[in-house]
This record gives C-alpha cells, structure tokens and sequence, in this order.
C-alpha cells in the first residue's frame, strides 16, 4: 500500500499553528455596558409584520366600503417588503384594483383608494409603484 502524499497546492506555505479563539471584547461580556435601542429580533418582526392603518386610511376604507381579508393584507404586507427591499420610503402598492398609499419606512398605510374612485387622481409624494 502506497502513502498519501499531500498535494503541494492545497497545503499552506510555512509552519502552520494551531488556531486560537480571539478574545472577547469587553462590551460583550456580562461586565460590559448594557445595548440600548430595539433587539434585531423586534427589528425583524416590525420589518415582517402587517403595515399599520392610519386613522385617515380607516376612514377612507370604511367610507369606500373597501375590505381587506387575511389573503389581500398578506399581499398588501408582501408589496410592502418588497417596497422595503428596493430602498423605498413612500409608495403606492396595488393590490385587486385598490391603491394603497404606503409609508414604507413607517410601515403604515396612509389612505386607501379603491379603482372606482381613481378618476382623475394624482398620487404625490411617492418614490415607487407596486403590483401586489
């Protein structure tokens, strides 16, 4: 039986010694200074949760006779992520012919417009569309 010999590319070039865990920084240890601000776990809930309604934008869905069931918010929240993702802070997200005017960084629906009420309407303010 023949040995097996190391290839000569895959070996690193000198002596090689052993490896050490760095240590850890003080700020991490249970003598350290506390963090302040919101954990990034409730960062990402926020982030993935349902956007919130403003008062203005109930008003608008009860007067317009809008309803949103569970499948249409998943959509709303799902355009709204994706809003997130490209980088937008204002935006108007479609979702079965109703727009929804969206702050994305404040992950709150500013009104509601549904398509019979869209003749004529400008949307201001926004720095993207979304087809949910």
């Amino acid at each position: 039986m023949s040995s097996i010999l190391p290839n000569p590319a895959l070996v690193a070039p000198g002596p090689v010694a052993p490896v050490t865990t760095p240590a850890t920084p003080a700020s991490a240890t249970s003598g350290g200074q506390a963090t302040t601000g919101p954990s990034f776990a409730d960062l990402l809930a926020k982030q993935t949760s349902a956007p919130h309604f403003s008062r203005h934008a109930l008003d608008r869905l009860r007067q317009r006779g809008v309803t949103l069931d569970q499948p249409t918010l998943g959509r709303l929240t799902d355009g709204v992520q994706r809003a997130a993702g490209k980088g937008s802070r204002d935006s108007v997200v479609f979702v079965d012919g109703t727009a929804y005017v969206v702050s994305v960084t404040n992950n709150t629906v500013i009104t509601a417009v549904p398509s019979e009420h869209m003749q004529q309407q400008v949307f201001t303010n926004i720095d993207s569309a979304v087809i949910a």
